[in-house]
C-alpha cells in the first residue's frame, strides 16, 4: 500500500503493520533500564528505553529499514530499486545508510555543509553516498527532491511516511512486552514519526496508558500545530537539540498524534542538560540532547502535574546517543541550572573594601560557584556601587532560589535574577570586564552563527564595512551553529539602512540592547 492511501488507514491497520514489520533483520530489541536514583528522588518507578543500543545509536534504523524492505517487497523485480535518496543532517542519514547497505541498495544522502564532520564520516562509513549541499537543511532537502525527480528515484522521508511510522512503532510493541503495568510513556517529538508510531500501537492495546509528547521549547512544532489545528511552520527552531529541530510537524504524524496522544510538554535546553547528566550517572551513556529530551519531560511532568500524587510507573525513550564530544562543555555548564541547583544573579554591592566578604556572609553558608567582577575606572569615578555577576549553589529546599533573592534584598542589596536570562548565560558571564566608557549609539544583537567556511567573512562584509563593531563575543558548543553577541554603533538616521543590511545577512537574530544583563555589565 502506498503512502497516498494512508488517509484510509485505521488504527487497526497500523497495528497490523507494526506487528508484521521486518525491522529485526537489522535492529535489535533494546533494554528497559530502571533509573534507580531518579526513581528514589521523584517518588515514581522510572525507566528508560535504550534506543542508544541500536547499531547506529538511534531508533531511526527501525523506520528506515522498514521503509526500504517494503519498497523491495512491492517491486516485481528487485533490481528496479537500486538507489534511494534522502536529506538529513543526522540520525536519519545514518539509519538509512545502514539499512540500504543491508539490503544491497545505494543510498544518496544530501547533507548541509554545516553538518558536523563526525556525522558525515559516520554516514560514509555506513556506506552512504554523501552530497554536501547548502548551508541549511531546507536547502539540502530541495536538492534531494530535485535529484530524486530527475533520476526517478524514491525519496525517503525521515518521519512523514506510513512505513517509517510503523517501523518506529515497534518500540511501543517492545515496551508493552517489557512493562505490562505501564502508566506513562514520554516520547521525544521532532517531526512526530516516533510519537505517532508508538501512540497508535500502545493506545489500542493499553488505552489507560498515558502517552506524553515532549518538545524542546525552541522547536515546538507540535504545540504550534495544536494551536492552529493543523501543521504550521515555526519562524525558527533552536539548534541545541538538533535531532528534533524540525520547523513543521508531519501531516500523517499530526493526524495520528491528535487521535492517540494524551498531552504535550515542552522543556528548556537547561532541563535537557540535566537529564543528560541523569542518564550518564545511571548508565554511563552520553545521550545526545534529543535523546535525553523525553526524560527531561518526564521529570518536569512528575514535578508539576503529578506533584504529591501516588507513585506511578513511567518510561522515557532514550532515542539516541550520537553526541558530539564538543557539546559536552555546554552540557556541563548548564546541567546544574537545569537541575535547579544553581542561581545566576546580578547584585549591586558597595564599591569599597570588605564589601565582597560582607556579601558572602549574606549568602547564609551557600557555596559560590562563580564570581565575576572587573573594576572600571570610569564607572568607579561616577558611582560608589559595583555590579557583580555571581553563581550560587542551591540545596533541595522548595523555592530556594526565590528565598535566596529575598534574603539578599532584605540585606540591602539590589538583585536581578538572571537564571533564566539566555544572554547572561551564553555571553555575559564570559565578558565581565567593565562597561563601555563612552556613549556610542550602541545596539546589541544575538545571532545564531552558522559553522561553515566563509561565514564570519560574510557577516563582516554585510555589516562590518558599514558600521563599527563595538563588541563581539563568539561561542560554539559543537553544533552546526555557534552563538554570537555583537554590538554596533548605529546613529539615529542610519536605523533603516542598518536593519535592511541585517535582513540581507539571513541569520537568525534577536536584539538585546535593553537586556538587563547587558545594561548591568557592558553598557555605558
Amino acid at each position: 500500500m502506498q503512502n497516498s492511501e494512508s488517509e484510509q488507514l485505521t488504527g487497526l491497520d497500523y497495528l497490523r503493520r507494526i506487528l508484521h514489520t521486518r525491522v529485526y533483520e537489522v535492529a535489535k530489541e533494546t533494554e528497559l533500564t530502571e533509573m534507580v536514583k531518579l526513581s528514589a528522588q521523584l517518588g515514581h518507578s522510572i525507566s528508560i528505553k535504550r534506543e542508544d543500543q541500536q547499531p547506529v545509536q538511534s531508533f531511526k534504523i527501525r523506520g528506515a529499514y522498514n521503509k526500504l524492505a517494503n519498497l523491495l517487497d512491492s517491486q516485481s523485480n528487485q533490481k528496479k530499486l537500486s538507489e534511494v535518496v534522502a536529506a538529513s543532517a543526522g540520525n536519519h542519514a545514518q539509519g538509512l545508510a545502514l539499512a540500504a547497505r543491508k539490503l544491497g541498495i545505494k543510498a544518496t544522502i544530501f547533507m548541509p555543509i554545516t553538518t558536523p564532520e563526525i556525522k558525515v564520516e559516520n554516514v560514509k562509513r555506513l556506506g552512504g553516498n554523501v552530497k554536501l549541499i547548502g548551508k541549511s537543511f531546507d536547502r539540502a532537502q530541495e536538492e534531494s527532491v530535485a535529484y530524486a525527480k530527475q533520476n526517478s528515484l524514491e525519496l525517503i522521508h525521515p518521519f512523514d511516511d506510513v512505513d517509517v511510522i510503523t517501523g518506529q512503532g515497534t518500540i511501543g510493541k517492545e515496551l508493552l512486552q517489557q512493562q505490562s503495568n505501564l502508566e506513562f510513556v514520554f516520547v521525544p517529538v521532532g517531526g512526530g514519526g516516533l510519537l505517532a508510531g508508538m501512540a497508535v500501537y500502545i493506545k489500542q492495546l493499553s488505552p489507560d496508558t498515558k502517552i506524553i509528547g515532549v518538545e524542546a521549547e525552541d522547536s515546538a512544532c507540535l504545540a504550534a500545530a495544536q494551536i492552529a489545528s493543523k501543521p504550521v511552520d515555526l519562524d525558527h527552531v533552536g539548534l541545541f537539540a538538533d535531532g528534533v529541530a524540525v520547523k513543521r510537524i508531519g501531516v500523517k504524524t499530526f493526524s495520528l498524534i491528535q487521535q492517540y496522544c494524551d498531552d504535550v510538554i515542552t522543556v528548556s535546553s537547561d532541563e535537557i542538560c540535566a537529564s543528560i547528566k541523569d542518564i550518564f550517572e545511571q548508565t554511563r551513556v552520553i545521550a545526545e540532547p534529543a535523546g535525553a529530551l523525553s526524560l527531561a519531560g518526564l521529570k518536569k511532568y512528575s514535578q508539576i502535574t503529578l506533584a504529591d500524587s501516588s507513585p506511578h510507573t513511567m518510561t522515557a525513550i532514550l532515542s539516541g546517543a550520537n553526541m558530539s564530544f564538543h557539546n559536552l562543555r555546554y552540557v556541563s555548564e548548564r546541567c546544574e541550572l537545569g537541575e535547579k541547583k544553581e542561581a545566576v544573579l546580578a547584585v549591586t554591592i558597595p564599591e569599597e573594601k570588605g564589601s565582597f566578604r560582607k556579601f558572602c556572609k549574606s549568602l547564609g553558608g551557600r557555596v559560590i560557584t562563580e564570581f565575576n567582577y572587573r573594576y572600571s575606572e570610569a564607572a568607579a569615578s561616577n558611582s560608589e556601587q559595583a555590579h557583580i555577576f555571581v553563581g550560587v549553589r542551591l540545596g533541595n529546599k522548595l523555592n530556594e532560589r526565590q528565598h535566596l533573592v529575598s534574603d539578599l534584598v532584605k540585606a540591602g542589596y539590589l538583585v536581578d535574577d538572571l537564571t533564566e536570562n539566555e544572554l547572561a548565560k551564553l555571553h555575559i558571564r564570559y565578558m565581565i570586564g567593565g562597561t563601555n566608557g563612552k556613549p556610542s549609539n550602541e545596539r546589541i544583537f544575538r545571532f545564531q552563527f552558522p559553522e561553515y567556511p566563509g561565514a564570519l567573512e560574510k557577516f563582516l562584509n554585510t555589516l562590518g564595512e558599514y558600521w563599527n563593531i563595538s563588541l563581539f563575543h563568539y561561542r560554539n558548543h559543537g553544533a552546526a551553529f555557534g552563538q554570537v553577541l555583537a554590538g554596533f554603533q548605529v546613529k539615529d538616521d542610519q536605523q533603516l539602512d542598518f536593519f535592511r543590511h541585517l535582513k540581507e545577512l539571513g541569520y537568525e537574530w534577536q536584539e538585546e540592547t535593553n537586556n538587563k544583563a547587558y545594561k548591568a555589565f557592558l553598557s555605558h
